[in-house]
């Protein structure tokens, strides 16, 4: 009888469990269909889709409310995450947002190789790929991969003489397990963010950027939290803005320095606040320094902090001009490389062991050459962008400049990139690194100095 009754009880409230999802997913439907109307009003008045402010108003009612009920902040606040993404993404596609029409450097990339295809003739100052070889004992190792029989699976995390090799070189208390071999930069991203973070999650990460940070989170379905930064403060990160976008969900902030596409290296002192925040708030630190080689002024690496919770990402592409090898590396503690392990293991089982030697034969060599060179190049550039009078910052490190367009010729950057484009030019938009900098372009050194000058002598020609 007991049993009867309890299992009555039971159906009973399956029934009303399955009564209350029937109406949280129409309450779902009715405000997304609020959503097509918000966007619609949103495009009358000609303003973005994405409000940060008004969300965040949403957001902390909705931690309240939680208080208030007894649950817990964190799954009310990836629900919230989900519903206000999903939003937006209705939003978007319903007014065709020009969000959707934003193109990034390898968008202008591929138009340019297109137009080769066709005969045009185009000099590269979209794209941070360098022109000059990579190491030449590289090309041994190529030629005697088959009879060294370099053709097989190796270890997920790559092969052990590679691993110690970089520990050897970097001299930071490193092992081999203390790092894992990635089918380039990206993909180690890619890895971590996909291995320690969850849906709903929050990533924050600085603008401009390279944009396959939040095409990552986008993908993974983790909001997105941005801290703009901008010329007038050398490019520096406002660490009080910082911490008003950490809550409950954020999980991870993401560096990129020497940035990519400013140039920027962070001070210490600014670094050193940043890493204090996140041992406060327990967050994961995603430090991309694929351009540390390249650093014209003291970089500090996430290494030098030892943070428990830090994954830094480099590569053998910029260092060793070694883009098309596609050979990465995270570095980070046993654990969190055990996770990244399990992602790497699942989509791609290894990086290919021919590539792996030729790495391990590159860091023979040392690469202050490229260094200087690249430097020198943006030396001209800034020379002459000087004399075209465009501000900018002078660029720390990396392979670029990041000059803000002052002429009231253009209505944005995609205009002159297109003109530039129609004249054998290829220059990155600037709002391809956010869409809050489409008064900015981005210039590669990475072609030689006399097709630079040709470059910048039609920029020239557009600009003044």
């Amino acid at each position: 009888m007991i049993y009867e009754l309890d299992k009555n009880h039971l159906d009973d409230l399956r029934i009303q469990v399955r009564d209350i999802t029937f109406d949280i997913i129409r309450q779902i439907h009715k405000r997304m269909d609020m959503s097509k109307q918000i966007g619609n009003i949103k495009k009358t008045l000609d303003i973005d889709i994405e409000d940060e402010k008004v969300e965040q108003e949403l957001k902390n009612q909705v931690s309240i409310l939680s208080n208030e009920l007894g649950l817990d902040n964190e799954f009310t606040g990836k629900i919230i995450n989900l519903i206000l993404q999903e939003s937006v993404k209705i939003q978007k596609n319903f007014v065709n947002s020009t969000d959707n029409n934003i193109q990034t450097h390898m968008a202008i990339f591929m138009k340019a190789k297109e137009l080769e295809k066709k005969g045009k003739k185009i000099i590269h100052m979209e794209v941070g790929e360098p022109d000059y070889p990579p190491p030449k004992n590289i090309k041994k190792v190529l030629s005697t991969v088959y009879d060294k029989k370099y053709y097989h699976y190796t270890e997920i995390s790559g092969i052990p003489k590679l691993r110690e090799s970089i520990a050897t070189k970097l001299d930071k208390k490193l092992t081999p397990e203390n790092i894992i071999i990635t089918p380039g930069g990206r993909f180690g991203v890619f890895a971590a963010i996909i291995s320690l973070l969850k849906f709903g999650d929050e990533l924050i990460y600085i603008e401009p950027s390279w944009p396959a940070y939040k095409e990552c989170a986008d993908l993974l379905g983790i909001k997105t939290r941005v801290l703009n930064t901008n010329i007038n403060e050398d490019w520096t990160p406002n660490i009080s803005n910082l911490e008003k976008l950490i809550n409950v969900n954020t999980k991870m902030i993401v560096l990129n320095y020497p940035n990519n596409p400013t140039g920027k290296i962070l001070d210490k002192t600014v670094l050193d606040k940043i890493i204090s925040m996140a041992r406060k708030n327990n967050l994961y630190v995603l430090s991309d320094e694929v351009y540390s080689d390249y650093s014209f002024k003291k970089f500090t690496s996430l290494l030098d902090y030892e943070y428990e919770n830090g994954i830094i990402i480099s590569s053998f592409s910029k260092r060793y001009a070694m883009t098309g090898f596609r050979v990465g590396y995270c570095i980070s503690t046993t654990s969190i490389i055990s996770k990244i392990k399990k992602i790497q293991a699942t989509a791609i089982t290894s990086v290919a062991e021919p590539m792996q030697y030729c790495a391990l034969s590159a860091l023979e060599n040392e690469t202050n050459s490229n260094c200087d060179l690249i430097k020198d190049r943006l030396d001209f550039i800034v020379e002459r962008l000087n004399k075209i009078g465009l501000k900018f910052i002078k660029p720390d490190g990396a392979m670029y400049v990041y000059p803000k367009l002052n002429s009231t010729r253009f209505s944005n950057d995609m205009e002159l990139v297109n003109i530039m484009l129609d004249h054998g030019v290829a220059i990155s938009p600037g709002s391809g690194f956010g869409k809050s900098y489409n008064e900015f372009i981005r210039l590669s050194a990475c072609q030689p100095t006399e097709l630079l000058k040709k470059g910048m002598d039609i920029l020239e020609k557009f600009i003044i």
